[in-house]
């Protein structure tokens, strides 16, 4: 369905509005707003219904709300004091009083010739997640493999990078004995997940495996011994365990495999993995790397939603640790993320970039929305956890960003950005005034990476705070090498926190340390 908005159409079936036929950027929030509310024009739509249909009963704040609202009017040129299309109406809620013609959208094109972005990037890998073998020797304890299996099955549906047979298929092998190659063959796929679950008594061990088909080899494996005090609290915390064991390394095989490839016969799928090996080694050399190479995947394939977003994430990244200019950057990587979002409105990544934007743009309600949506959508992506959590620290909600990071720690313990989560965690216990522990979260960062700002800025402020001065000064002298162009200046203008209060805090820390 199409309803025509004056000179806009708004696309219901292609989640897309229109005006005089260009194509208005929108997110997707603001989209299911704006179509709620046309399609509910009859009426006076509460806050409460906006929260039920928009946001699925999600706690949202009234400036979450209202931002939402000032988009949808602006993107179709309105605005709150004319409220010639969106009417608020007081203690009461919306309505649209606009005109608005339905119309019947045109039938879509046959398969061969819809968009690339209805088709699954080229190279992209399959995996299938077998059925765990029950080895208690207890038939009803069949129940409990199973269901890791599934759980671990559905989990890695969300990652979007992959395609993941269904159940359906892969549990048709359980308690058979086939060769992976044949599964392999027969289901189309390059990884396998395998393992086996043993129960006596009240613990239970369960062992897992990531297996390479065209190869034969394992590329990871670990066991998990628990006492059964929840049995679903184990299966999930095993089930995260893994799944967030998985990705990395089939991201490290992908690009393995892309590196062996000559140049000239890389795909959009092969650049894609070439720019995350890049992006997850966190320099500003290697992310010029990677957006030189996902802006190649781009090129092959417009409408790569995870080219894409990864783009856009990295042009973000490099304006908070400093290495790119918030002027140059954000348009950039908003029109990515846009583009990403409206590839698949169901991917973590593609949220997670846009909220990077928004977070960068002093734009915060709109940050933590996306990256509570990308965690809705994938409960298991650290970096949308990270993300979240140092939203929710330049929020003022320092309590709940200390409680973010360390879920990201907990998701991922082998992830790449482990030291900046640290150095979020640690930023958080600075704005607690809980200045030694924050001392010890960034040493822990550093620990992990020497060569990060976030964890020197923290080192800095903290030790600036509690008259450290031999610390300060060596955390700054660090600081000045990993972000040449750190200022109390830079600090002021270029980082987005919603208090001033938190600003001036944050300020004092580094006067105290010797910044000028």
């Amino acid at each position: 369905m199409r309803f025509r908005l004056e000179n806009n159409v708004l696309d219901a079936d292609r989640r897309e509005l229109t005006c005089d036929g260009a194509a208005v950027p929108l997110q997707p929030q603001v989209f299911d707003l704006l179509l709620y509310l046309v399609t509910e024009r009859a009426r006076v739509v509460s806050k409460d219904d906006l929260i039920r249909h928009v946001w699925d009963d999600r706690v949202v704040s009234d400036s979450a709300l209202n931002s939402r609202i000032n988009a949808a009017r602006k993107a179709l040129g309105d605005d709150g004091a004319a409220q010639r299309l969106i009417k608020t109406v007081p203690r009461k809620g919306f309505r649209f009083i606009g005109d608005v013609v339905e119309e019947t959208a045109p039938s879509p094109a046959p398969a061969e010739a819809r968009s690339a972005s209805a088709r699954p990037a080229p190279g992209r890998p399959a995996i299938a997640v077998l059925a765990f073998e029950n080895m208690s020797g207890d038939p009803e304890q069949e129940y409990f493999g199973d269901g890791i299996s599934e759980d671990i099955l559905t989990a890695l549906s969300k990652q979007r990078w992959f395609l993941v047979i269904a159940r359906n298929s892969s549990f048709t092998y359980k308690g058979r004995a086939v060769h992976i190659r044949q599964i392999a063959a027969e289901l189309g796929v390059r990884y396998v997940v395998e393992g086996s679950v043993r129960k006596a008594d009240n613990r239970v061990r369960i062992t897992a495996q990531l297996n390479d088909t065209t190869t034969g080899s394992h590329l990871w494996a670990e066991r998990y011994d628990r006492e059964l005090v929840d049995v679903f609290a184990v299966q999930d915390e095993i089930t995260n365990a893994i799944v967030a064991a998985i990705e990395p390394q089939i991201h490290a095989a992908e690009n393995f495999r892309a590196h062996r490839k000559p140049p000239a016969s890389l795909d959009a799928w092969d650049l894609v993995m070439r720019a995350l090996s890049h992006y997850w080694r966190v320099t500003r050399q290697d992310h010029i790397a990677a957006q030189a190479l996902l802006e190649r995947a781009i090129a092959i394939d417009p409408a790569y939603g995870q080219a894409l977003s990864v783009l856009a994430a990295s042009h973000m990244f490099g304006v908070h640790l400093g290495w790119a200019e918030l002027a140059k950057a954000a348009p950039v990587a908003e029109a990515a993320a846009l583009a990403a979002v409206r590839c698949d409105h169901e991917d973590a990544w593609a949220h997670t970039a846009l909220g990077s934007v928004f977070f960068s743009t002093r734009r915060l309600a709109d940050a933590l929305s996306e990256f509570e949506q990308a965690l809705t959508l994938n409960p298991n992506f650290s970096l949308a956890q990270g993300y979240y959590a140092l939203a929710l620290s330049y929020a003022g909600r320092s309590g709940d960003s200390f409680e973010a990071a360390q879920k990201a720690i907990r998701l991922s313990p082998r992830d790449p950005s482990l030291a900046i989560y640290h150095g979020i965690a640690g930023y958080a216990r600075f704005t607690e005034r809980r200045y030694d522990e924050a001392i010890a979260l960034a040493r822990e960062a550093i620990r992990h990476r020497g060569d990060l700002t976030g964890a020197y800025r923290v080192l800095a402020v903290s030790a600036g705070m509690t008259g450290d001065v031999a610390l300060a000064e060596v955390a700054l002298r660090e600081l000045r090498r990993t972000q040449p162009n750190i200022s109390l200046d830079w600090i002021a203008t270029q980082l987005p926190w919603r208090n001033a209060a938190d600003r001036e805090h944050y300020l004092e820390g580094f006067r105290r340390a010797g910044l000028t």
